[in-house]
Protein backbone atom coordinates (compact mmCIF):
# COMPACT_ATOMS: atom_id res chain seq x y z
CA UNK A 1 0.00 0.00 0.00
CA UNK A 2 1.48 3.34 -1.05
CA UNK A 3 1.52 6.62 0.92
CA UNK A 4 -1.55 7.94 -0.92
CA UNK A 5 -3.53 4.81 -0.05
CA UNK A 6 -2.54 5.12 3.60
CA UNK A 7 -3.65 8.77 3.70
CA UNK A 8 -6.92 7.94 1.91
CA UNK A 9 -7.52 5.01 4.27
CA UNK A 10 -6.88 7.23 7.31
CA UNK A 11 -9.19 9.96 5.99
CA UNK A 12 -12.01 7.48 5.36
CA UNK A 13 -11.52 5.87 8.77
CA UNK A 14 -11.60 9.26 10.48
CA UNK A 15 -14.79 10.23 8.63
CA UNK A 16 -16.54 6.99 9.56
CA UNK A 17 -15.39 7.28 13.18
CA UNK A 18 -16.56 10.92 13.41
CA UNK A 19 -19.97 10.05 11.97
CA UNK A 20 -20.34 7.16 14.39
CA UNK A 21 -19.36 9.31 17.34
CA UNK A 22 -21.78 12.07 16.36
CA UNK A 23 -24.59 9.55 15.91
CA UNK A 24 -23.98 7.96 19.30
CA UNK A 25 -24.16 11.15 21.32
CA UNK A 26 -27.34 12.05 23.12
CA UNK A 27 -29.48 14.77 21.56
CA UNK A 28 -29.15 18.18 23.13
CA UNK A 29 -31.47 18.67 26.03
CA UNK A 30 -33.24 21.85 26.89
CA UNK A 31 -36.85 22.75 27.18
CA UNK A 32 -39.19 19.92 26.29
CA UNK A 33 -40.71 20.43 22.84
CA UNK A 34 -44.43 21.04 22.55
CA UNK A 35 -45.13 17.66 20.95
CA UNK A 36 -43.18 15.77 23.62
CA UNK A 37 -44.79 17.85 26.37
CA UNK A 38 -48.22 16.89 25.01
CA UNK A 39 -47.30 13.20 24.83
CA UNK A 40 -45.92 13.22 28.36
CA UNK A 41 -48.93 15.08 29.74
CA UNK A 42 -51.46 12.81 28.05
CA UNK A 43 -49.77 9.40 28.19
CA UNK A 44 -50.79 6.90 30.84
CA UNK A 45 -47.50 5.83 32.39
CA UNK A 46 -47.46 2.55 34.27
CA UNK A 47 -44.97 2.54 37.15
CA UNK A 48 -41.79 0.49 36.66
CA UNK A 49 -39.75 -0.28 39.79
CA UNK A 50 -37.10 -2.61 38.37
CA UNK A 51 -34.64 -2.11 35.53
CA UNK A 52 -35.75 -5.44 34.04
CA UNK A 53 -39.27 -4.04 33.90
CA UNK A 54 -38.17 -1.48 31.29
CA UNK A 55 -38.54 -2.46 27.64
CA UNK A 56 -35.43 -4.07 26.15
CA UNK A 57 -34.87 -1.13 23.77
CA UNK A 58 -34.89 1.34 26.67
CA UNK A 59 -32.39 -0.81 28.58
CA UNK A 60 -30.18 -0.87 25.48
CA UNK A 61 -30.36 2.93 25.14
CA UNK A 62 -29.41 3.30 28.81
CA UNK A 63 -26.52 0.92 28.16
CA UNK A 64 -25.34 3.20 25.34
CA UNK A 65 -25.72 6.33 27.51
CA UNK A 66 -23.76 4.66 30.31
CA UNK A 67 -21.10 3.52 27.80
CA UNK A 68 -21.54 0.00 29.06
CA UNK A 69 -21.19 -3.31 27.23
CA UNK A 70 -24.06 -5.01 29.01
CA UNK A 71 -26.70 -3.37 31.18
CA UNK A 72 -26.66 -5.53 34.26
CA UNK A 73 -28.49 -4.62 37.43
CA UNK A 74 -25.52 -5.74 39.51
CA UNK A 75 -22.98 -3.52 37.73
CA UNK A 76 -24.67 -0.53 36.04
CA UNK A 77 -27.87 0.44 37.81
CA UNK A 78 -29.65 -0.82 40.89
CA UNK A 79 -33.39 -1.22 41.11
CA UNK A 80 -35.43 1.38 42.99
CA UNK A 81 -34.55 1.18 46.68
CA UNK A 82 -31.54 -1.07 46.01
CA UNK A 83 -28.02 -0.56 47.30
CA UNK A 84 -25.65 1.50 45.15
CA UNK A 85 -22.51 3.66 45.48
CA UNK A 86 -23.63 7.13 46.60
CA UNK A 87 -19.98 8.19 46.90
CA UNK A 88 -16.91 7.37 44.84
CA UNK A 89 -15.60 4.61 47.10
CA UNK A 90 -13.08 2.51 45.17
CA UNK A 91 -13.23 -1.26 45.24
CA UNK A 92 -16.94 -1.68 45.89
CA UNK A 93 -18.99 -3.93 43.63
CA UNK A 94 -22.15 -1.85 43.96
CA UNK A 95 -23.58 -0.05 40.91
CA UNK A 96 -22.90 3.68 40.44
CA UNK A 97 -26.54 4.39 39.55
CA UNK A 98 -29.92 3.63 41.10
CA UNK A 99 -33.36 3.82 39.53
CA UNK A 100 -35.58 6.17 41.53
CA UNK A 101 -38.78 6.32 39.47
CA UNK A 102 -39.80 5.18 36.01
CA UNK A 103 -42.94 4.68 34.02
CA UNK A 104 -43.83 3.48 30.56
CA UNK A 105 -46.78 3.86 28.21
CA UNK A 106 -47.33 2.09 24.92
CA UNK A 107 -44.55 4.13 23.22
CA UNK A 108 -42.81 6.26 25.85
CA UNK A 109 -40.76 5.66 28.99
CA UNK A 110 -39.78 8.30 31.52
CA UNK A 111 -36.76 7.25 33.60
CA UNK A 112 -35.38 9.13 36.64
CA UNK A 113 -32.30 7.85 38.43
CA UNK A 114 -29.49 8.98 40.68
CA UNK A 115 -25.79 8.66 39.95
CA UNK A 116 -23.31 8.34 42.77
CA UNK A 117 -19.64 9.13 42.75
CA UNK A 118 -17.71 12.23 43.70
CA UNK A 119 -20.69 14.36 42.63
CA UNK A 120 -24.07 12.85 43.50
CA UNK A 121 -26.43 13.77 40.65
CA UNK A 122 -29.89 12.95 39.34
CA UNK A 123 -30.91 12.47 35.71
CA UNK A 124 -34.09 12.07 33.71
CA UNK A 125 -34.64 10.70 30.22
CA UNK A 126 -37.70 10.41 28.02
CA UNK A 127 -37.44 7.52 25.58
CA UNK A 128 -39.59 6.73 22.56
CA UNK A 129 -39.73 2.99 22.02
CA UNK A 130 -41.28 0.39 19.78
CA UNK A 131 -40.23 -3.22 19.16
CA UNK A 132 -38.42 -1.99 16.02
CA UNK A 133 -36.59 1.07 17.37
CA UNK A 134 -35.90 3.03 20.54
CA UNK A 135 -34.35 6.44 20.97
CA UNK A 136 -33.71 9.01 23.65
CA UNK A 137 -36.08 11.86 22.82
CA UNK A 138 -35.07 14.20 25.63
CA UNK A 139 -32.90 14.10 28.72
CA UNK A 140 -31.45 16.42 31.32
CA UNK A 141 -29.84 16.73 34.70
CA UNK A 142 -32.58 16.84 37.31
CA UNK A 143 -33.02 18.00 40.89
CA UNK A 144 -32.66 15.41 43.62
CA UNK A 145 -35.39 14.54 46.05
CA UNK A 146 -38.12 13.54 43.60
CA UNK A 147 -39.61 10.31 44.88
CA UNK A 148 -42.49 9.30 42.63
CA UNK A 149 -43.19 9.10 38.94
CA UNK A 150 -45.90 11.75 39.39
CA UNK A 151 -43.34 14.14 40.93
CA UNK A 152 -40.88 13.52 38.09
CA UNK A 153 -43.53 14.07 35.43
CA UNK A 154 -44.73 17.27 37.13
CA UNK A 155 -41.15 18.62 37.35
CA UNK A 156 -40.53 17.88 33.67
CA UNK A 157 -43.85 19.39 32.53
CA UNK A 158 -43.37 22.50 34.69
CA UNK A 159 -40.06 23.27 32.99
CA UNK A 160 -38.14 22.87 36.27
CA UNK A 161 -35.89 20.30 34.57
CA UNK A 162 -33.94 21.61 31.62
CA UNK A 163 -30.42 21.89 30.34
CA UNK A 164 -28.11 19.43 28.68
CA UNK A 165 -26.97 16.30 30.43
CA UNK A 166 -23.21 15.95 30.16
CA UNK A 167 -22.75 12.81 32.25
CA UNK A 168 -25.21 9.94 32.30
Amino acid sequence: MGPRHVILHCAISLSVWSAGLAGSQAPPAGALTGALRTHLAEERLDVVTAVRGLPLGVRQELQALFSSHALEIATDIADAGGKFQPTGVAGTQLPMRRLVAAGCSVNYCLVYYERGGSAHTWHVGLFYWTPEATRLEWGAAAPGGLKTLAEVRAAVLSGAIKGPNKVW
